[in-house]
């Protein structure tokens, strides 16, 4: 019998469903997880149900709407940094607020724009947006310890024994607040600026803490997210996207790829 030159076809590789969701960038795989405990997602035209194991060619509907999956050797991460002025949310849509960080980004198809992490109405600086769900996931999950800097203008008097107290761990209701760095970056009178930098991201940590000390926060600037600078030139409400060996270089630093 002749033998065949012919390579074999490469074996498919199932997925769950709600990671092949997020990666595309359609949600978080907490949000897709609802979703499908709410009956909104159909594959192949039966009731998705959670965990199920897909091969990424099925037919996949949430809400009525084709999510049309493209392979993965075609998919193309964006990353964008975006500096984010006061007044805008990090949300798609709030009836309460009509400015959001989404409004002024280009327009993506088969998918959407996800914030790695968040900053407050009332924050502004540095803010990661992509496409891609498993990078987005990669630099917000805590196991990872991804450091972020902030700048932070203080009103009221910052004594060595609140910096000391800052430095050991503020207890908030939702845990320790631990603080890895917490240094005098200048300032007259009774505003100073101060450098922190932290490894998590609960809600208004930072604000939390100097509230703690009963000092407030007159202004709070994210500076930096891991290996990613806020750019010097980049003017507020403006953003920047990375070129593909920019991506890849970081993607690197982090161990993704």
């Amino acid at each position: 019998m002749k033998k065949s030159n012919s390579l074999p076809e490469p074996v498919k590789k199932k997925e769950r469903v709600q990671k092949v969701l997020a990666n595309l960038g359609v949600g978080s795989r907490r949000s897709i997880e609802e979703l499908i405990r709410q009956s909104k997602i159909t594959i192949n035209q039966k009731t998705a149900e959670l965990g199920q194991l897909i091969y990424g060619d099925e037919v996949i509907h949430i809400n009525g709407r084709r999510i049309h999956i493209k392979k993965k050797d075609v998919f193309e991460t964006r990353l964008i940094i975006y500096h984010k002025p006061e007044g805008e949310i990090v949300s798609h849509s709030d009836p309460k607020h009509q400015l959001n960080v989404f409004q002024n980004l280009p327009k993506i198809k088969n998918g959407k724009w996800i914030s790695i992490g968040r900053l407050d109405i009332n924050t502004s600086g540095l803010l990661l947006i992509t496409n891609d769900g498993n990078l987005a996931n990669h630099m917000m999950h805590p196991s990872k310890q991804i450091d972020r800097e902030y700048s932070v203008r203080i009103l009221g008097e910052v004594t060595e024994m609140i910096i000391k107290n800052i430095k050991a761990g503020i207890k908030l209701e939702d845990g320790i607040a631990h603080v890895d760095e917490f240094e005098h970056a200048g300032g007259e009178g009774a505003n100073q600026w101060y450098k922190m930098i932290l490894r998590e991201g609960k809600n208004r940590e930072i604000r939390r803490i100097i509230e703690s000390q009963n000092l407030q926060v007159s202004r709070l600037i994210r500076t930096r997210y891991g290996p990613i600078q806020l750019p010097t030139y980049l003017k507020r409400g403006k953003f920047k996207e990375l070129e593909k060996k920019d991506i890849d270089k970081i993607m690197k630093s982090l161990e993704i790829i």
